[in-house]
């Protein structure tokens, strides 16, 4: 089953727009993961993204670990695949999308796909789309795997080039427009449009149809979730990948860190569904 195929089946089945991202800042790690005179990075990241993982894994349509986060640490990309091996072996219903923001010349575009789909084994992983069609190609004949291009991103400095005019509209939308009309001949793509922005995520949406949308940006950085709901669903209730990782993820600072992890991954769950 490919990333889109499995991630519509979580919409379906489990009833939730819900990714938690797996973003692991070791100073806020609990102290079972720190302590000792000698800290294994690789093995603490891998250790504390595996209890949130098992917790929250009912509750999510999607996991998105970012990769900075383990490859900045000795040890962190061992890890990285360690845990996404876990994921793919004991939630393999929930497909794990590897936020890398790849995108360079068609060569090394070619290395940046083999490391995320075959390395890594993701599902999918997040791309840049600002050198074009050619430094895209490498990532999107994986045909069964996705492709997520930051369209309108979450950050206050989106509007830098993002909404820049191009022949009349904003880039933005001419790279929503391009995407969903060129570039997804095998149904594999997806965009990434940041919470913070509900009427840009609405023109989107209402430019690429059905296409999934990953959203980050609520919770930490300020995104509504009715807001987001409302502007971004599709007819049905679904297509969107509601992206939260801080607040699931340090939920509680103690022993009891996974079950508040996963009662935070409920509770957004809900609060989700109830706008839908």
């Amino acid at each position: 089953m490919g990333f889109i195929d499995k991630l519509r089946a979580r919409w379906r089945d489990a009833d939730t727009l819900l990714c938690v991202g797996l973003d692991p800042d070791l100073a806020r790690l609990p102290e079972r993961f720190l302590a000792g005179d000698a800290l294994d990075e690789g093995e603490a990241l891998f250790g504390f993204c595996r209890d949130i993982a098992d917790a929250t894994a009912e509750f999510a349509c999607a996991f998105k670990p970012q990769i900075a986060y383990f490859a900045a640490h000795n040890g962190g990309e061992a890890a990285l695949q360690r845990l996404i091996a876990h994921i793919n072996a004991a939630h393999p219903q929930v497909p794990v999308i590897l936020d890398a923001k790849r995108g360079d010349i068609g060569s090394t575009a070619q290395q940046y796909a083999c490391e995320a789909f075959e390395r890594y084994g993701a599902d999918a992983v997040t791309l840049n789309p600002y050198m074009g069609r050619d430094s895209a190609q490498p990532f999107l004949q994986y045909n069964d795997r996705g492709c997520i291009f930051l369209c309108h991103t979450s950050n206050p400095g989106a509007r830098d080039f993002q909404e820049l005019p191009v022949d009349g509209e904003p880039l933005y939308r001419r790279i929503a427009r391009t995407i969903a009309g060129d570039w997804n001949a095998d149904g594999n793509c997806a965009l990434v449009v940041g919470a913070t922005y509900p009427r840009e995520l609405a023109e989107i949406r209402a430019i690429v149809g059905d296409m999934p949308l990953l959203i980050p940006g609520v919770g930490a950085q300020g995104g509504d979730v009715e807001a987001v709901v409302r502007n971004g669903k599709t007819a049905d209730g679904s297509g969107l990948m509601i992206n939260s990782s801080r607040g699931i993820l340090y939920a509680a600072s103690g022993e009891g860190y996974a079950e508040a992890a996963a009662q935070a991954a409920r509770e957004l769950r809900d609060t989700i569904n109830r706008w839908r």
